[in-house]
């Protein structure tokens, strides 16, 4: 039943009480002999407030009958029979005392007539000053005016007047006025609309009002309750479209009879069969109008916060919005039951299908295709998977640093290459897992389907640490997928597996090296193996002389050998590779960090080089020249170089 007060219309008759005799309905100024209610029971013009104060007290909250009638002092502003026809015929529903017959309604009543009373104090209107505003027993205050009389103002629009004053009881004093004083909280109750109403009358909650007309819900939120209602946001309406992918724009594209229902279904989530209050909430789980689901209240630091069946929390913005037929609260998400969350895990693409939408991952499908190790199969799987998503600029400098023989992604076309590209996609893949950013830690490591670790670093961002000495920065975060999760990377991130693969071996590196060439020459020259053995996998240490450094072994050796072709004869070539011997070591890839001091290392020729670290890193061979190490510690796939400046000698007696 929906109540209006209408205050312009209320035009209420002005009681004039002047004459003294017998036959006047008014009480009379004389000696008190009567309480309060006595002097309004024995009064004609006060039968409606005796009634109503008698109807108030039908409730067992209620016993105002008696507390008028007990010691005060009390003032009481009281309201005709005429002020009560007014106040009835203001109102939709209600035509006399009898139309409060719920005890909402009797306690309705007990409030307006508490606002009526003063305790404590009986106030005569000489008392009474203009501006004075007096706290009444129902906690709200009336404020008095003398402007031409004495007036009571409520919070309507509209004054009462006090058409006699000063009627003197046992217990305190009785101002008659002709007009029932309603305070706030009344005003606020009566003009209550429905909860569907309050949704309609709200400019942020128009997206809940045309799904609640939608799925069949206004008969419902119009019926009786109580109801409480969590009442999501447009915002919130909006980001759950988003959610939901493309073919979700509108409420519009709810149009199947499985999707209107999953939408009624997802509305009743958000109803409480009972009227809860903000000051009623308390954490724990909530049986809500969807049978069989809960939501659960979250105390959250002080505040309260929803938690439905997703991993998001929805906030309350607003608290206690009340209608005829409960309460709303609003909240800033769509609050989502199981069934709604597995709809919306229907919906979101795969992996696979997320990054072949992704403009900047065009070249991860395309690594992906072309590895042709079942790898798009697999992430189109249930999952659930975390990829690192190396960008399409990520790719293209990985290809760059491959140098000329990797110019796009269709040079891995050999078996091996195809697997060396597999072994790096899956290193960028964990299975059995959707980790989010807020699930990783510092110094976290994860093992990879590939099998060897990534390590997460949290210090000024979230970063991944491969096997190389560059970390992959996570530029975006969280792309949620049907089957995982996606973190975009700026590089491509490579295993010690690829990292051993791509450095060069010590030949080959010798070979990129420009002031290596007399050395690859020399391997060459001997014809002694040397080279095939310097491809294997090792590891060597090979202390590797520069090209001046052969230049002035050339010339101590005199004119007949001005280039290392006149090491022609078998007897020089054994010399040679017996130099060049003497440069390796075999079974070890010695940094020079491993060195010490007068450390002595044999050599692949069976003689030693010693070790001097005074001022520098120095190599001793058989001669009184020392070797100065110039470059130590060149990395190769099977050991490490240390370019010297001197060709090493060994004892030839």
């Amino acid at each position: 039943m929906k109540i209006k007060i209408y205050f312009s219309a209320l035009l209420l008759f002005l009681f004039t009480f002047t004459s003294c005799n017998d036959d006047d309905d008014t009480p009379q100024e004389k000696e008190a002999q009567l309480n309060i209610v006595e002097t309004a029971s024995s009064t004609d013009a006060l039968s409606s407030l005796v009634a109503a104060l008698s109807k108030s007290d039908e409730s067992p909250n209620s016993d105002l009958i008696s507390a008028l009638s007990g010691n005060g002092p009390f003032t009481v502003f009281a309201p005709t029979n005429d002020a009560f026809t007014a106040l009835f015929a203001s109102l939709d529903g209600y035509s006399s005392l009898d139309d409060f017959d719920t005890e909402e309604e009797k306690a309705l009543l007990a409030t307006i007539l508490k606002y009526h009373v003063v305790a404590g104090a009986a106030v005569t209107s000489s008392d009474l000053t203009d501006g004075q505003v007096v706290t009444t027993l129902s906690g709200e205050g009336v404020s008095i005016s003398l402007n031409n009389g004495v007036f009571v103002s409520d919070a309507s629009d509209v004054d009462a007047q006090v058409v006699t004053a000063d009627v003197d009881a046992t217990n305190g004093i009785v101002h008659v006025i002709n007009k029932v004083l309603l305070p706030q909280s009344v005003i606020d109750a009566i003009n209550l609309g429905t909860l569907v109403e309050v949704v309609v009358a709200s400019d942020a909650l128009t997206v809940l009002e045309a799904a609640v007309i939608k799925a069949g819900l206004v008969d419902t939120l119009n019926s009786d309750g109580p109801f409480t209602v969590f009442a999501p946001t447009d915002t919130a309406f909006i980001a759950l479209l988003d959610m939901l992918g493309d073919d979700y724009t509108s409420l519009d594209d709810f149009d199947t009879d499985e999707e209107i229902q999953l939408l009624k279904d997802i509305l009743l989530y958000h109803v409480i069969p009972a009227k809860v209050l903000s000051t009623d909430l308390a954490a724990g789980e909530v049986s809500t109008a969807l049978a069989d689901n809960t939501i659960e209240v979250v105390d959250n630091d002080g505040t309260f916060v929803i938690a439905d069946a997703s991993d998001i929390n929805a906030n309350i913005s607003a608290v206690d919005i009340m209608a005829s037929n409960g309460v709303a609260h609003v909240i800033d998400k769509v609050l989502l039951p199981q069934a709604a969350v597995d709809f919306i895990a229907d919906q979101q693409p795969t992996i696979v299908e997320l990054a072949i939408a992704t403009d900047d991952l065009s070249l991860l499908v395309g690594a992906l295709q072309q590895a042709d190790a079942g790898l798009v199969d697999l992430l189109g799987t249930d999952g659930p998977f975390t990829v690192f998503a190396p960008t399409n600029a990520a790719f293209a400098a990985l290809l760059d640093e491959l140098g000329d023989d990797y110019n796009e992604l269709s040079d891995f076309d050999t078996e091996d290459e195809k697997a060396m590209l597999a072994t790096i996609l899956k290193y960028h893949v964990v299975a059995g897992t959707a980790a989010f950013s807020t699930d990783l830690s510092n110094e976290q490591m994860i093992t990879t389907a590939q099998g060897e670790d990534v390590t997460v670093n949290l210090t000024g961002g979230v970063f991944i640490q491969d096997a190389t000495e560059t970390d992959a920065t996570v530029t975006t975060a969280d792309i949620e997928a049907k089957n995982g999760v996606i973190h975009i990377v700026d590089k491509v991130l490579l295993p010690q597996e690829i990292v051993d693969a791509l450095q060069p071996n010590i030949v080959e590196l010798a070979i990129a090296t420009d002031n290596l060439s007399l050395l690859v020459t020399a391997l060459q020259q001997a014809d002694a193996g040397l080279v095939e053995l310097l491809g294997t996998e090792g590891p060597f240490t090979v202390f590797a002389p520069t090209n001046a450094a052969f230049e002035a072994l050339l010339d101590d050796l005199g004119p007949d050998y001005t280039s290392l072709a006149d090491f022609d004869t078998e007897d020089e070539k054994t010399l040679l590779a017996n130099i060049l011997k003497y440069h390796v070591v075999s079974g070890a890839a010695v940094l020079s960090s491993d060195l010490t001091d007068g450390q002595m290392v044999t050599t692949a020729l069976g003689q030693d080089v010693t070790v001097n670290l005074t001022g520098g890193v120095f190599i001793t061979d058989a001669t009184s020249s020392n070797a100065e190490v110039t470059t130590a510690d060149v990395e190769a796939s099977n050991g490490v170089v240390h370019i010297i400046n001197k060709v090493l000698m060994p004892d030839t007696h």
